[in-house]
């Protein structure tokens, strides 16, 4: 467990040989890392979150998926038919030798509802959004996660590789340690400035901020996030004036990253062995505890 406060450490607690450098597998905490790359490419102006996916996907154009929206794709409101993330289904994907591959067969699928009306959480919107990427700069989504965000950050333990050849996995597949996402939970903290350099403009910052949906168009949600809002990328824990005061993207495994703006700190509970999936009581409950010793900015 990690705690930093204006980037500066106020707790740490190891539990035997697993220590802030270890790496292990962190599930869907990487939907966040993807999302903040996607917005690297949004303040470069290569992309814009209202872009229509069939600019760079033709197929789901012809078959009729045409209107979905990179925004759409980063908040689980693409429409596409999904099941529920299992670690059944994580290894199902193994069949696909590429996220191009994967993303392909996405275009196919049913449609549950029109992009923006229904959100259910998946790996769908964030792979397709992933596979953009790779159309655009025309490199490989893990190469673009390394140059764009984990070298910056000196993340130096944390990858979206695989060693087995599979296709890559922008919404669930990273590896990290505690020290490593920590820096990427600082940098957002910091408004997209890491250690005096900039990975992300503030209006980015700002923008994975806003919240995507309401209470009544979440169809499914995960128990880790049951009740929360979602903004791009993680969930809302504290809203205030309809942006994200608080944000957290907690992984299958057990894993939970969150961020309050009003406070100024950065939390992290990092898990190496699989403990399922979590229920948010835990944590909030640890959170609360914190808050009452630390003001809040937050009028």
């Amino acid at each position: 467990m990690l705690w930093k406060k204006d980037d500066t450490l106020i707790y740490k607690k190891e539990l035997g040989e697993f220590n802030s450098k270890t790496q292990a597998p962190i599930a869907s905490c990487s939907k966040w890392l993807t999302a903040a790359l996607v917005m690297t490419f949004v303040d470069e102006g290569k992309l814009s979150l209202d872009d229509k996916i069939a600019k760079w996907l033709p197929e789901f154009e012809k078959y009729g998926k045409n209107y979905i929206t990179i925004r759409n794709c980063l908040s689980h409101m693409t429409g596409i038919r999904s099941e529920p993330i299992t670690i059944l289904k994580l290894l199902e994907r193994k069949k696909f030798a590429s996220l191009e591959e994967e993303v392909n067969s996405f275009a196919a699928k049913d449609i549950q509802a029109n992009p923006a009306e229904e959100f259910r959480y998946s790996n769908i919107g964030l792979n397709i959004a992933g596979r953009i990427l790779e159309i655009i700069s025309k490199r490989k989504f893990d190469m673009l996660a390394r140059q764009r965000l984990f070298v910056p950050l000196a993340m130096r333990k944390t990858s979206f590789s695989t060693l087995d050849g599979s296709a890559i996995n922008p919404s669930g597949g990273a590896q990290s340690t505690p020290d490593d996402y920590m820096h990427f939970l600082i940098m957002l903290l910091n408004k997209g400035v890491y250690q005096g350099k900039k990975i992300l403009s503030e209006q980015a910052v700002n923008q994975l901020l806003e919240i995507q949906t309401r209470p009544e168009i979440i169809k499914y949600a995960p128990k880790a996030a049951q009740g929360y809002n979602y903004a791009l990328g993680a969930w809302v824990v504290e809203e205030k004036d309809g942006k994200a005061t608080a944000l957290a993207s907690p992984g299958l495994f057990g894993t939970w990253p969150m961020i309050d703006y009003c406070r100024g700190y950065a939390y992290l509970f990092f898990v190496k062995s699989l403990l399922g999936e979590q229920g948010a009581e835990a944590q909030m409950e640890i959170k609360s505890l914190v808050d009452e010793k630390l003001p809040s900015h937050c009028k």
